[in-house]
């Protein structure tokens, strides 16, 4: 067997983020890249000279259309070389631009500080980053209402504490878990849109180095923020920063996707209940293996992957508030060692159970006999107010109604929790000549339909005016299913 390749064995000497081995997907894995990084901040110095020149600075269609050419001609060896010689990223990087771009050498960055291409570049990451995402959540949203609507009418028991409670349907259960993933779509698409450019603004934000170059022009200057920002697809700039843009914007950023992790640990731990009490399974491979040990297990792996790695996500928003606390005046750097880390992370990891759920969803096994027993052994005690009520239609007195059942209702529960038998409450009814009046009516007083409510005209309802609409622009990005590597 041939040996594995030098760089495969380096590999696998060096810990690898499972986010990005394991897990995530490439267009995620590649918006956090090295090379969409450092790509795009060549953009930005093209940008930037473009929009210089556009305003009268003396810079030539040569330079320009060498800047054009080189984009993405990185050497990335070079580049390292530089930094390791230099320890500065945004200077190593200037530095190999211009070693390929000797006649735009002398303008490449000109005006510029280092976060005009750091925090402008991340900005336009975040932004990138969210657009990947939000089509995710689009479609996992979409699959559970196709769910929710297929299950609106079936009957399942209702849990409040965990304990049993009225009926709902199984279709309205899921609007619940649709409702919350409704309400994070919005608030990414208004994260998104809230982001700004950071735009050109110098050391401390004051734009005095390009107030200088347009010599007190501030038209220019004004003008030149708005070009940059408008080639980087952004509407809006922030007009004021520091030298960097604030790191409050990233708190918010974070906390979205950290309500959209909380989201999905909600969804999957109900997932993961209801496998347990055999009602609603996720898909389940045909060669795959729930336990090593008791090879009949059929463990919720897919609802627990997302649980563990939802609590990640939603433990990094402490990251950014921290950071934005310590920021001293203009800024500090205590913020972009911590930034590299969480900022990726919060979105591969969004990334990755937004694909689970999305597989969960589109294979979701529900047992409607294992769902119907359980109502019969539930809804006979929750049937006794109807009971009582018909046999006062039917010239009983309520106050000995309500004794008789009681009586007979303990009983049943005592067969129950002490002997583990059925509940043979609705039995005693028909044994007990008290009943006789309402015998024949025990049949419809117990249809579990007439115990849910309106649960299915709020699904449909649900489904119709807010879910439906919300998809609307992601139509064209609904096709495909997922199928998960690991």
């Amino acid at each position: 067997m041939a040996a594995p390749a030098q760089d495969e064995e380096d590999a696998l000497s060096r810990y690898r983020s499972p986010l990005v081995s394991r897990y995530a997907s490439p267009d995620m894995a590649y918006n956090f890249s090295e090379r969409k990084k450092f790509g795009t901040w060549r953009r930005l110095w093209l940008y930037l000279a473009q929009a210089e020149k556009s305003l009268g600075l003396p810079i030539t269609d040569e330079q320009i259309k060498e800047m054009e050419a080189n984009l993405d001609n990185i050497d990335f060896k070079m580049a390292a070389e530089e930094e390791k010689k230099l320890r500065h990223d945004v200077m190593a990087h200037v530095h190999t631009f211009a070693h390929c771009c000797p006649k735009a050498a002398a303008i490449i960055h000109l005006g510029a500080t280092s976060c005009y291409v750091g925090d402008n570049t991340d900005l336009i990451v975040l932004r990138d980053g969210f657009n990947l995402l939000l089509p995710k959540l689009a479609r996992v949203i979409s699959r559970l209402a196709d769910f929710a609507e297929k299950y609106a009418d079936m009957p399942a028991l209702g849990f409040t504490h965990y304990q049993p409670a009225q009926l709902t349907t199984v279709g309205k259960r899921c609007c619940l878990w649709i409702q919350d993933l409704c309400m994070d779509l919005q608030s990414l698409e208004r994260a998104r849109d809230d982001l700004r450019f950071r735009g050109v603004k110098g050391t401390t934000g004051t734009q005095a180095s390009f107030l200088q170059l347009f010599e007190g022009d501030h038209n220019k200057v004004e003008e030149l923020d708005r070009l940059v920002t408008a080639k980087a697809g952004f509407k809006r700039a922030y007009i004021v920063t520091g030298q960097t843009y604030s790191r409050k914007v990233d708190i918010g950023v974070l906390s979205v996707l950290a309500s959209l992790g909380a989201s999905i640990h909600k969804i999957c731990t109900d997932i993961r209940l209801l496998a347990n009490l055999k009602e609603i399974e996720e898909p389940f491979e045909k060669e795959q293996i729930g336990s090593s040990a008791m090879p009949y297990k059929r463990n919720p792996m897919r609802s627990e992957r997302c649980c563990s790695l939802a609590r990640h996500l939603m433990t990094l928003v402490m990251d950014p508030l921290q950071t934005a606390s310590v920021q001293w005046f203009e800024r500090t750097l205590d913020d972009s060692a911590n930034r590299r880390v969480c900022l990726a992370e919060a979105f591969l990891t969004a990334d990755i159970i937004l694909s689970t759920l999305q597989n969960i969803s589109e294979g979701l096994v529900v047992y409607p006999k294992v769902i119907e027993r359980r109502i019969r052994q539930e809804l006979p005690f929750m049937a006794t107010e109807n009971i009582i009520m018909a046999m006062v239609k039917a010239g009983g007195n309520r106050q000995d109604c309500h004794e008789k059942i009681r009586v007979l209702s303990q009983q049943a529960a005592a067969v129950v929790k002490q002997e583990g038998g059925d509940n043979d409450f609705i039995a005693r009814v028909r044994a007990d000549p008290y009943f006789s009046p309402i015998h024949k009516q025990l049949e419809s007083l117990l249809d579990p339909s007439s115990f849910t409510g309106r649960a299915p005209q709020q699904v449909a309802k649900f489904l119709k005016e807010e879910v439906r609409p919300a998809l609307i622009p992601y139509q064209s990005q609904m096709g495909g299913k997922i199928e998960l590597a690991l």
